[in-house]
């Protein structure tokens, strides 16, 4: 990868690799297996601490040598022999999209087969850099090829292991102390435990998955975008079966934990984060971007809009081009308009900021009227302070309320203001300088400068 941060913690629709595996195994039955044993070597508490979840039967085991894949299996044996279990299933960190449907198929194929290990494999048009299945003329599996110990014909194969196995808890403790690192790269291979099956005549089982895309390890930049594209696809689709319109679903990315209710409507180049929920009747305008966000119902984003960590409560109007920041909520047919951008603000029932305007740390009543280039000055260079707005004020145009400050309910700004004392409630507030006029100045203007031409 070509990264100082591990492998399995670069990111996959907003949640890293090693996550999608630990939920997607944790969920393989109604009550979850067992036990999950994650080895981690590289950077170990970085993943640890990154992908922690709260599974009473999850377990961290550091692999403090990385020997290979065998070696790391029998790291994690002691830990395993603490909970009984008949099967265990060995996963790679880098498929993160494996589901609950091929792990189960898996499963089911190996206890009903009698078998004592199952390989999970697919066929690749390009099997480069996979470890090949050599089976017999029975089709039995025999053996299983790592790339850099094929040679010329073995490499023109074009079934590949997964990676992925299901094993007899018994005999994967025998295979593991069998197991010897006499190869090109002088490691411990899982892939040995084929061999080490037909040599004792136990059976080897095999479910050839059709979807490769789904078995496909991560192992650099390309592959995770060609990974991405895979799971954007099944993560759109997966909602418009659920009701939801896509106009160019190919334009659209969707994180995996977002959700959207049936008869939403998203535009063209729609970014929707992670800690999204839209709920129903929705329309989000093309290129906005939304983030750890909840939208009411009915809710309209125009285009180009920026929300994180919002909650509009629905049905609101937004946009174009506004930015709600961390903090703000709308409440029902609160309005913001283009050019606005608002940051830890309560906005009340049916109030509107229409035009180019920064409302930050607020608490604004319902009805309020915020007229185009109204501030509210949080910031006195050392700490943040509140603007408290109440019910029906009508805010005029190019106000600046300078914070500490409260307007009282029913209050009116004349445009151009500077606010910096309370405003009592159903008073007019007013800090222009008073307009004076100088009679004929503009026309001697004029003179002055034809007669110096």
């Amino acid at each position: 990868m070509r990264s100082d941060r591990p492998k399995v913690l670069h990111t996959l629709a907003g949640k890293p690799l090693l996550l999608h595996l630990i939920d997607t195994c944790h969920s393989l039955r109604p009550d979850g297996p067992a036990a999950m044993a994650v080895v981690v070597g590289h950077q170990a508490e970085q993943v640890e601490r990154v992908c922690q979840r709260d599974i009473a039967e999850l377990y961290w085991v550091h692999q403090q040598q990385q020997l290979g894949t065998a070696h790391a299996v029998r790291c994690a044996l002691p830990t395993l022999s603490t909970v009984p279990c008949q099967d265990v299933i060995i996963l790679n960190g880098d498929t993160p999209l494996v589901n609950h449907e091929i792990l189960t198929a898996l499963l089911q194929q190996h206890r009903q087969s009698g078998c004592a290990l199952t390989i999970l494999t697919t066929r690749l048009v390009d099997p480069a850099g996979y470890g090949r299945v050599l089976r017999d003329e029975q089709g039995g599996v025999v053996r299983i090829v790592e790339e850099k110990d094929a040679d010329p014909e073995t490499r023109l194969v074009d079934e590949i292991n997964s990676g992925i196995y299901c094993v007899d808890a018994v005999y994967l403790r025998s295979w593991m102390e069998q197991i010897s690192n006499h190869n090109n790269q002088g490691e411990y291979y899982l892939t040995d435990m084929v061999a080490l099956a037909v040599q004792q005549q136990v059976a080897v089982g095999s479910l050839c998955h059709a979807d490769s895309g789904r078995l496909i390890g991560i192992n650099s930049r390309q592959q995770l975008a060609q990974t991405e594209a895979i799971l954007r696809y099944h993560l759109v689709n997966h909602w418009m079966e659920q009701g939801v319109t896509f106009i160019d679903p190919g334009s659209c990315w969707v994180a995996m934990d977002a959700s959207i209710g049936p008869d939403s409507e998203i535009a063209p180049h729609v970014m929707l984060g992670p800690g999204v929920f839209i709920d129903h009747h929705c329309r989000i305008g093309a290129f906005c971007h939304i983030s750890n966000s909840r939208l009411g119902a009915g809710t309209e984003l125009l285009p180009f809009c920026h929300l994180d960590g919002c909650h509009l409560v629905g049905p609101n109007v937004v946009g174009p081009y506004a930015r709600l920041r961390p903090g703000t909520v709308l409440e029902a047919h609160a309005r913001v308009g283009n050019f606005c951008e608002l940051k830890k603000a309560h906005i009340g029932t049916g109030s509107k900021i229409n035009h180019l305007s920064y409302i930050g740390d607020t608490q604004m009543g319902g009805g309020v009227n915020v007229g185009a280039g109204t501030i509210t000055c949080n910031y006195d260079g050392l700490h943040k302070h509140q603007t408290v707005i109440g019910d029906r004020v009508f805010i005029g145009s190019n106000t600046q309320l300078v914070a500490p400050v409260t307007v009282g309910a029913g209050a009116v700004i004349g445009a151009g203001s500077t606010i910096t004392r309370p405003v009592p409630d159903d008073a007019l507030a007013l800090s222009r300088t008073p307009q004076r006029h100088i009679d004929h100045w503009a026309s001697k203007r004029r003179q002055a400068g034809n007669g110096g031409a």
